[in-house]
């Protein structure tokens, strides 16, 4: 688990939700022409948000100065932190939770069939096996609010899923950004998620299978790793162009990744579940 601050850092919540459920299915290995319907019914007296937005949409945002993560890439918003959860011990990156404020935000990208969508299915699973879960028309369309225990309190949840051409994104926000349709931190993640970009890849997994994430790289590092391959003449010079696993985390001019902090085991809570 690592931290890169976008700014001030703040305390988080340990936000963690999955659902277990079993998955087979095809493999994908072809682009679909499936669009996401993310806010077909927005809450009341609100536009509904259309993102996030596949890497291949000619309406998805300039993301040359997001935070690059390989499967996701995340927009600037100063005042965030950056946390990182990954498998032990492979160490694959499988989510992020961007904390603002007294609010947080978890993201997850998951593979999809090629022609539809996965979030209504997953969504119905979830609330069908959840007593307290209940479904609710918000800016994302159809999202779920759950009632969780984190030590000695119970904690709302605002659990999300988009659908996009062979993935889905989970999103879950807990703090004022779930329960507060009117605070500040709401609209500011809402609106952070909503500027999202997600590049699948062309790696066959089946649905529901968890699309592993990137270390984290600012625009300033991917310019440098771009500059390196580019003077890179070939073979190993070429190969270690590539390779920014060992990549230094410097201060960046725009305001990401100021610290980084790791930790070598997955912890799970009340909010953890499982949907592969």
């Amino acid at each position: 688990m690592g931290f890169f601050g976008f700014g001030k850092k703040k305390k988080t919540v340990d936000d963690d939700v999955r659902e277990t459920t079993d998955a087979t299915a095809e493999e994908n290995d072809a682009p679909s022409s499936v669009a996401s319907d993310a806010g077909e019914a927005g809450e009341a007296g609100q536009q509904p948000l259309l993102g996030p937005w596949d890497i291949n949409d000619e309406n998805a945002p300039d993301y040359d100065e997001y935070l690059n993560m390989g499967a996701l890439y995340l927009p600037f918003l100063f005042g965030i932190e950056l946390r990182l959860k990954a498998t032990n011990p492979e160490g694959h990156i499988i989510s992020t939770t961007i904390t603002y404020e007294h609010s947080s935000l978890e993201m997850e990208v998951f593979a999809a069939p090629k022609t539809t969508g996965i979030w209504d299915e997953i969504r119905s699973e979830f609330v069908d096996g959840r007593v307290k879960a209940q479904e609710v028309d918000g800016v994302f369309g159809k999202e779920i609010m759950l009632p969780v225990q984190v030590q000695d309190k119970e904690v709302m949840s605002r659990i999300v899923g988009v659908d996009g051409p062979r993935w889905m994104v989970r999103a879950i926000f807990t703090g004022p950004a779930a329960t507060d349709a009117d605070s500040e931190e709401k609209k500011a993640l809402d609106d952070f998620f909503s500027k999202v970009v997600v590049d699948r890849g062309s790696e066959p997994l089946a649905p529901r299978d968890l699309v592993y994430l990137s270390r984290p790289l600012t625009p300033s590092q991917v310019k440098e790793i771009e500059a390196a391959k580019a003077a890179a003449a070939a073979g190993d010079d070429a190969q270690n162009a590539d390779d920014h696993s060992e990549l230094e985390l410097p201060d960046d001019p725009n305001g990401y990744g100021q610290q980084s902090q790791v930790q070598h085991t997955l912890r799970r809570g009340p909010l953890f579940s499982e949907m592969r």
